[in-house]
């Protein structure tokens, strides 16, 4: 299925891939954004073929891993997470970090895929947490492109680090644009 969906996506509708996947990384958290409709799923999936990173995993809200979906879901590479008031998802998720040798994980920084006015700040306290580089991706439905920014990592300055975040996704045109990101992070 990935096959055919790489195919569609970047031979028959023209998408191209800008910079690269740094495969040399053996963890990381890989922040895709805009996500504005659930054909993002579909797009992930056929950039992870196409650029063969069958080897990035992405989390989902617990109640999508039921029945066959969630053993299709976790084939494809879920991991279901457990959402609610009382529960730490960062603490959930850099246990998974620990836990391996070798993980990424690709994450959208909105949460959902309505308009938002600031991204949620998980992925950013995950990588903090865990020591592992951020790899911003982009996809620009706009342009037809993905685009791969380069790894980095958190540092002592919280403030710079989410203004470089947020520069890096804005003008990027998401498949609804008026959802795409316009401005900050949660604290």
């Amino acid at each position: 299925m990935q096959k055919i969906l790489a195919w569609w996506i970047f031979t028959v509708r023209g998408w191209k891939v800008e910079g690269s996947f740094p495969y040399e990384l053996k963890k990381s958290i890989v922040v895709v954004a805009p996500h504005t409709h659930f054909v993002d799923f579909f797009i992930g999936l056929a950039i992870r073929k196409k650029v063969h990173m069958e080897f990035v995993h992405f989390l989902g809200k617990k109640e999508l891993f039921w029945g066959i979906f969630g053993v299709i879901l976790r084939k494809l590479g879920g991991f279901p997470i457990e959402r609610g008031k009382n529960l730490n998802q960062v603490d959930e998720v850099v246990k998974l970090y620990n836990e391996r040798s070798s993980f990424h994980i690709a994450i959208s920084p909105e949460g959902t895929r309505k308009k938002v006015n600031r991204l949620k700040s998980g992925f950013y306290h995950i990588s903090k947490n865990a020591n592992v580089p951020i790899i911003l991706v982009g996809l620009d439905f706009g342009n037809k492109k993905v685009i791969f920014g380069s790894p980095f990592y958190t540092t002592d300055n919280e403030v710079l680090d989410k203004q470089k975040i947020v520069r890096f996704f804005k003008g990027i045109a998401g498949y609804i644009p008026n959802n795409s990101i316009t401005e900050d992070i949660e604290g």
